[in-house]
Protein backbone atom coordinates (compact mmCIF):
# COMPACT_ATOMS: atom_id res chain seq x y z
CA UNK A 1 0.00 0.00 0.00
CA UNK A 2 1.50 3.12 -1.27
CA UNK A 3 2.18 6.06 2.12
CA UNK A 4 -0.11 8.90 0.99
CA UNK A 5 -3.36 5.92 0.41
CA UNK A 6 -2.35 5.05 4.20
CA UNK A 7 -1.75 8.60 5.15
CA UNK A 8 -5.09 9.78 3.81
CA UNK A 9 -6.94 6.48 5.48
CA UNK A 10 -5.77 7.78 8.87
CA UNK A 11 -6.67 11.32 8.54
CA UNK A 12 -9.88 10.02 7.49
CA UNK A 13 -10.50 7.83 10.50
CA UNK A 14 -9.30 11.30 12.64
CA UNK A 15 -11.79 12.85 10.92
CA UNK A 16 -14.69 10.51 11.65
CA UNK A 17 -13.35 10.16 15.15
CA UNK A 18 -14.01 13.81 15.87
CA UNK A 19 -17.10 13.96 14.07
CA UNK A 20 -18.74 10.94 16.08
CA UNK A 21 -17.63 12.69 19.09
CA UNK A 22 -18.92 15.60 18.41
CA UNK A 23 -22.10 13.59 17.12
CA UNK A 24 -22.01 11.84 21.11
CA UNK A 25 -21.79 15.57 22.68
CA UNK A 26 -25.00 16.14 20.51
CA UNK A 27 -26.53 13.19 22.32
CA UNK A 28 -25.72 14.35 25.74
CA UNK A 29 -27.18 17.86 25.14
CA UNK A 30 -30.26 16.71 24.44
CA UNK A 31 -30.30 13.85 27.06
CA UNK A 32 -29.57 16.45 29.41
CA UNK A 33 -32.27 19.14 27.88
CA UNK A 34 -34.83 16.14 28.10
CA UNK A 35 -33.81 15.67 31.49
CA UNK A 36 -34.31 19.33 32.40
CA UNK A 37 -37.59 19.08 30.48
CA UNK A 38 -38.53 16.01 32.62
CA UNK A 39 -37.31 17.84 35.53
CA UNK A 40 -39.64 20.93 35.35
CA UNK A 41 -42.78 19.09 34.77
CA UNK A 42 -41.96 17.06 37.95
CA UNK A 43 -41.77 20.71 39.49
CA UNK A 44 -44.76 21.55 38.09
CA UNK A 45 -46.91 19.09 39.21
CA UNK A 46 -45.18 18.42 42.79
CA UNK A 47 -45.26 22.30 43.64
CA UNK A 48 -48.90 22.59 42.74
CA UNK A 49 -49.54 19.99 45.31
CA UNK A 50 -47.67 21.54 47.83
CA UNK A 51 -49.47 25.02 47.35
CA UNK A 52 -52.62 23.31 47.69
CA UNK A 53 -51.81 21.29 50.47
CA UNK A 54 -50.37 24.41 52.77
CA UNK A 55 -53.68 25.71 51.23
CA UNK A 56 -55.61 23.39 52.83
CA UNK A 57 -53.92 22.79 56.06
CA UNK A 58 -53.90 27.03 56.58
CA UNK A 59 -57.77 26.71 56.32
CA UNK A 60 -57.73 28.62 53.32
CA UNK A 61 -59.35 26.08 51.52
CA UNK A 62 -62.60 23.77 52.39
CA UNK A 63 -62.32 21.24 50.43
CA UNK A 64 -58.99 18.87 49.87
CA UNK A 65 -56.77 19.51 47.54
CA UNK A 66 -57.61 18.33 44.37
CA UNK A 67 -55.59 18.40 41.00
CA UNK A 68 -55.44 20.88 38.89
CA UNK A 69 -54.26 21.51 35.03
CA UNK A 70 -50.84 21.91 36.41
CA UNK A 71 -50.41 18.39 37.29
CA UNK A 72 -51.77 17.66 33.55
CA UNK A 73 -49.15 20.08 32.35
CA UNK A 74 -46.75 17.92 34.71
CA UNK A 75 -47.01 14.95 33.20
CA UNK A 76 -47.51 15.92 29.24
CA UNK A 77 -43.92 17.66 30.33
CA UNK A 78 -42.74 14.72 31.45
CA UNK A 79 -43.98 12.72 28.97
CA UNK A 80 -42.16 15.33 26.64
CA UNK A 81 -38.68 15.04 28.50
CA UNK A 82 -39.38 11.09 27.52
CA UNK A 83 -40.55 11.52 24.14
CA UNK A 84 -37.35 14.08 23.56
CA UNK A 85 -35.13 11.71 25.04
CA UNK A 86 -36.39 8.13 22.74
CA UNK A 87 -35.84 10.99 19.72
CA UNK A 88 -32.63 11.91 20.70
CA UNK A 89 -31.42 8.23 20.86
CA UNK A 90 -33.13 7.70 17.34
CA UNK A 91 -31.14 10.52 15.90
CA UNK A 92 -28.07 9.79 17.23
CA UNK A 93 -28.02 6.66 15.89
CA UNK A 94 -28.93 7.74 12.45
CA UNK A 95 -26.83 10.26 12.44
CA UNK A 96 -24.01 8.01 13.30
CA UNK A 97 -24.73 5.47 10.44
CA UNK A 98 -24.75 8.49 8.25
CA UNK A 99 -21.40 9.15 9.14
CA UNK A 100 -19.66 5.88 8.46
CA UNK A 101 -21.57 5.64 5.39
CA UNK A 102 -20.54 9.20 4.30
CA UNK A 103 -24.21 10.11 3.63
CA UNK A 104 -25.15 12.48 6.38
CA UNK A 105 -28.12 14.59 5.62
CA UNK A 106 -29.30 17.08 8.74
CA UNK A 107 -32.82 16.66 10.32
CA UNK A 108 -34.53 19.58 12.01
CA UNK A 109 -36.74 17.43 13.58
CA UNK A 110 -36.05 17.26 17.21
CA UNK A 111 -35.10 20.95 17.08
CA UNK A 112 -38.22 22.05 16.00
CA UNK A 113 -40.08 20.22 18.82
CA UNK A 114 -37.83 21.48 21.24
CA UNK A 115 -38.41 25.14 19.60
CA UNK A 116 -42.28 24.37 19.84
CA UNK A 117 -42.21 23.22 23.04
CA UNK A 118 -40.46 26.03 24.66
CA UNK A 119 -42.72 27.71 23.24
CA UNK A 120 -46.11 26.17 24.40
CA UNK A 121 -44.66 25.91 27.97
CA UNK A 122 -43.93 29.70 28.05
CA UNK A 123 -47.40 30.33 26.35
CA UNK A 124 -48.73 28.38 29.08
CA UNK A 125 -46.53 30.04 31.85
CA UNK A 126 -47.50 33.54 30.77
CA UNK A 127 -51.51 32.47 30.78
CA UNK A 128 -51.00 30.82 34.15
CA UNK A 129 -49.23 33.57 35.78
CA UNK A 130 -51.44 36.37 34.08
CA UNK A 131 -54.59 34.10 35.32
CA UNK A 132 -52.87 34.26 39.27
CA UNK A 133 -52.40 37.87 39.64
Amino acid sequence: MEPEAQEERESKGRRNRRVHMANERTFLAWIRTSIAVMAFGFVVEKFSLFVKQMAYYMGREAAPPTPGYSSLIGILLVGLGMLMGVLAFIRYKKVERQIDEDTYRSSPVLSVLLAISVIVIGMFLLLYLIHSI
